[in-house]
C-alpha cells in the first residue's frame, strides 16, 4: 500500500482532460446544500446496498435517484422476479441484505413467490418491493446509527472537481416535482419528462429545486486525518457519473482478443449495448376484453415473436414471470415445462426478448451515447449534461412495449416461427394506473430494465497494463479447444488463449517443458486477492439487431453475438473493478463495473448487484474510518496488503461474503455448482 499518489496518477493530460465536467454556475444559488460522508446516485439494487451498509456503518449517507421508487430492477425497472442459480440459492449464499429482503418479500405474501412464477423461486409486486427495501434502509439507519437522506425524483447534473482534478467536491442535483394544478407524477413515460428534469429552470410541468451535495463538515469514527472528505459512488442504470466525469470507460463491444475471444468482433463497437425493456404489467380475466390496438402497432409488429417452438405457447409465456396468483389454474405443460395455467386475477410481469426488448445497435439509434456522441452533443461541457440518453430510444422502446401487449391479447402473427402460430388471447387487461403493479398511469415501468452501461476500465496494475478488467474468460465455462476457436483465431491469438487458461501450468508452459495442447484448462474463474463481493449467473445475451430501426421487417440480431453466453463459474467481484482512474473518491457499483461486453451479461443480475453495493459501501466507510483511499489498498498487489486484508475479514464477518465457498486455486471441481 502506497500513502502517496501513485505513479498511475496521469498529470496535465488528466487535468485537461476533466476541465469539461467542471461545475458551471446554475442559474441560481442552490436552494439547499446537503451534506454526506457517501452520496450514492442511483437508487437500484447496487445502490440501495451502498446506502444499506454505508447506514449499518453509522454514515451520512445520501441517495439519489431519478425515479420515486429504491430498488430499481425490483421495483421502477419492474423486472420483479429474482435471477438466481440453483446451487447458491439452495445454499443461500448470499449478503446479508440481500436474504434480508428476501426474508422479507417471504414474510410480506407468507410465500417468497406468490406469482407462482417458473423463472424463479420469487415473483413478487413492484411496488411491493419498493416499500420493503425502502423500510430496510430505514431500519439499517437506526440500526448502524446512520443518517439516510433520501431524493427521489433528483438527478445530478454537474460535478466540481479540486484543482488537480482528483476529487469530487460536489455535485449538483436537480429534484423535480409537479407543478400546482398538474398531474402527479408518473403520469407521463420517461421519455416525456426525462430531458426536462435535467434542466435547471422551472416549466410548465415541473417545479425544480437545485440541491448541492457536499462533504460532511466533519467525518465521525476516524483515526487518522481524512485524505478524502467524503466518497461518490455511482450506482446508477447506465454509468452516468462515469460519463458525466469522463473518466476512461468501455461501451458494448470489446474487440477480439485471446481474453474476449468470443467477441463478434475485430473492432470495438461501443453502439451495440444489449437491449433494454420497459415492462409491463397484465391480469388474466374471466370474460374477454375489448382491445384496443395501439397507432403505431404496425411499425412493430414485424418483430413480436414467441422465438423458439418450445416458448409458443401463451400460459407458458404468461405464467413465466407471473407476479401474483390469487387462485390455482390447471396444471399444464409445454416445451418441457411444467406450469399452471392463467386463471382469474393472476398477474403478469412481461419481459420478452422478442417481444418488449428495444434492441438498438447502430450510431443512428443505440440509447447511450458514447464518448463521441455525449462531445458532439455538448453534454460534456459545463451545464451540458442531460442524462447521456438518446430519449427517441426511450419513446420507441415505450411504443414497442404498449404495440407488445396487443400482440399477446390479439396479435396473429410470428417472425420467427411463421404463420399459424400465434393465437389471440382476449381474455387479458393492461394494468395501468398509480395504483397499478408498476405505479403508473401509463402502465410501463417508470424506468426501463437496463442490461448494459458505461463500463469503466480500471487502472493499471500487474498483469493489467491497458487497466484492470475482468473478463470473458476469467468466468466462463465455455470449453475454449472447441472448433471454433482452432479454426477462426489467429495461432498466436489461440496460443495466448491456451497459456492464460492454463492454471496452476502455466509456469510450465512459459518453460517449454510442456505444450499447451497437453495442458488440462483450468475449470474454476480467475481468484482475485482482492475478491470484495460474488455472483452467480450465466452469460445471458439480449443482443442488439443488425439493421435500424431494430424492429425493421426481417432484422436480425448481431451475428455472433450470442456466441459467448452461456454458462458461467461462480465468480468474485474484486475490489479493482471499482475503482475508476483519475478521480480517487469516487466508486462504482451495479452493472458500470470493470467488465468486458461479455463477462457483462452476467455481471448484472439482482444478487450481483447487491453484492457489489455492499462492497461499495463497506468500502468507502472502511476508507472514511482508516484513512485510506481505496486504490492505496490494491496498488501493491499481487504484493500483500495488510489494510485490505482487513477491509476482506470485515465484510466476511458482517456477513457478506467474498468468495464462494472452497474457493482456492487447488480446486478445479465445480461441476455442483449449476
Amino acid at each position: 500500500m502506497k500513502r502517496s499518489l501513485s505513479f498511475l496518477t496521469l498529470c496535465s493530460t488528466v487535468l485537461s482532460s476533466l476541465i469539461p465536467s467542471a461545475l458551471a454556475a446554475p442559474p441560481r444559488t442552490p436552494d439547499q446544500t446537503v451534506d454526506c460522508e457517501i452520496l450514492v446516485t442511483g437508487g437500484g439494487l447496487a445502490g440501495a446496498a451502498t446506502a444499506y451498509e454505508g447506514l449499518l456503518a453509522g454514515r451520512k449517507v445520501c441517495l439519489t435517484e431519478i425515479t420515486d421508487w429504491v430498488g430499481g430492477q425490483i421495483s421502477s425497472q419492474g423486472t420483479s422476479a429474482l435471477d438466481e442459480r440453483a446451487t447458491q440459492r439452495q445454499r443461500l449464499f448470499y449478503s446479508r441484505g440481500y436474504l434480508e429482503l428476501r426474508k422479507r418479500i417471504a414474510q410480506k405474501y407468507g410465500e417468497l413467490n406468490p406469482g407462482d412464477c417458473w423463472v424463479s423461486e420469487a415473483c413478487y409486486i413492484p411496488g411491493d418491493a419498493h416499500k420493503i427495501l425502502f423500510s430496510m434502509l430505514q431500519d439499517a439507519a437506526k440500526r448502524g446509527k446512520g443518517t439516510f437522506k433520501w431524493f427521489p425524483s433528483t438527478v445530478v447534473k454537474e460535478l466540481q472537481l479540486n484543482s488537480d482534478g482528483k476529487q469530487i467536491q460536489s455535485a449538483i442535483a436537480i429534484q423535480h416535482r409537479p407543478v400546482p394544478g398538474t398531474p402527479p407524477l408518473n403520469t407521463e413515460p420517461l421519455s416525456q419528462i426525462i430531458e426536462d428534469a435535467y434542466r435547471y429552470d422551472n416549466s410548465p410541468r415541473f417545479q425544480k429545486s437545485i440541491i448541492r451535495f457536499a462533504p460532511s463538515p466533519a467525518t465521525k469514527n476516524t483515526k487518522t486525518p481524512q485524505p478524502a472528505e467524503w466518497y461518490v459512488v455511482d450506482a446508477t442504470e447506465t454509468g452516468e457519473l462515469i460519463g458525466l466525469a469522463d473518466v476512461p470507460y468501455r461501451l458494448g463491444i470489446d474487440p477480439l482478443s485471446y481474453l474476449e475471444p468470443s467477441s463478434s468482433s475485430k473492432t470495438a463497437d461501443p453502439y451495440c449495448t444489449q437491449g433494454f425493456t420497459y415492462t409491463f404489467a397484465m391480469e388474466a380475466t374471466k370474460e374477454p376484453q375489448t382491445q384496443t390496438m395501439p397507432s403505431f402497432y404496425s411499425k412493430y409488429a414485424p418483430y413480436y415473436s414467441y422465438e423458439l417452438p418450445r416458448l409458443a405457447n401463451f400460459g407458458l409465456v404468461f405464467s413465466y414471470r407471473r407476479i401474483w396468483s390469487p387462485g390455482e389454474g390447471k396444471k399444464t405443460q409445454f416445451g418441457g415445462v411444467n406450469f399452471t395455467d392463467p386463471a382469474p386475477g393472476d398477474i403478469s410481469m412481461q419481459n420478452w426478448t422478442w417481444g418488449n426488448d428495444y434492441r438498438p445497435g447502430t450510431a443512428q439509434d443505440n440509447l447511450i451515447y458514447s464518448r463521441d456522441q455525449l462531445e458532439s452533443t455538448g453534454q460534456l461541457q459545463p451545464g451540458g449534461w442531460m442524462g447521456g440518453l438518446r430519449t427517441q430510444a426511450l419513446g420507441n422502446a415505450e411504443e414497442k412495449a404498449l404495440g407488445f401487449y396487443y400482440w399477446l391479447v390479439a396479435g396473429t402473427t410470428d417472425s420467427q416461427l411463421g404463420e399459424g402460430v400465434k393465437k389471440p388471447n382476449p381474455n387479458n387487461r393492461f394494468l395501468s394506473g398509480l395504483d397499478s403493479p408498476m405505479g403508473t398511469v401509463h402502465g410501463l415501468s417508470k424506468y426501463p430494465y437496463m442490461r448494459e452501461g458505461r463500463r469503466i476500465i480500471g487502472r493499471q496494475a500487474w498483469g493489467y497494463s491497458q487497466g484492470f478488467t475482468i473478463n470473458e474468460i476469467d468466468m466462463s465455462r465455455r470449453n475454449y479447444r472447441d472448433e471454433y476457436y482452432t479454426k477462426n483465431l489467429p495461432a498466436e491469438m489461440y496460443q495466448s488463449l491456451q497459456v492464460a487458461l492454463a492454471g496452476l501450468e502455466i509456469p510450465a508452459v512459459l518453460s517449454g517443458s510442456q505444450t499447451v495442447d497437453k495442458v488440462k484448462q483450468r475449470s474454476r474463474s480467475t481468484i482475485y486477492p482482492d475478491g470484495v463481493g460474488i455472483g452467480h449467473y450465466a452469460i445471458d445475451f439480449h443482443p442488439c439487431m443488425t439493421q435500424t430501426p431494430p424492429e425493421a421487417p426481417g432484422n436480425k440480431e448481431r451475428e455472433g453475438e450470442r456466441r459467448g453466453q452461456g454458462q458461467a463459474y461462480p465468480f468474485q467481484i474484486p475490489l479493482r473493478a471499482l475503482i475508476p482512474q483519475k478521480i480517487d473518491n469516487m466508486l462504482v457499483a451495479g452493472k458500470s463495473i470493470a467488465t468486458s461486453h461479455i463477462a457483462a451479461a452476467a455481471y448484472r443480475i439482482h444478487s450481483f448487484e447487491w453484492s457489489s453495493g455492499a462492497a461499495a459501501g463497506t468500502s468507502a466507510a472502511f476508507a472514511l474510518e482508516r484513512g485510506i483511499m481505496p486504490y492505496q489498498l490494491v496498488d501493491e498487489l499481487p504484493g500483500r496488503e495488510p489494510e485490505l486484508e482487513v477491509l476482506v475479514s470485515r465484510l466476511k464477518n458482517n456477513s457478506n461474503p467474498t468468495a464462494f465457498p472452497d474457493t482456492s486455486i487447488f480446486n478445479e471441481s465445480w461441476e455442483d455448482w449449476r
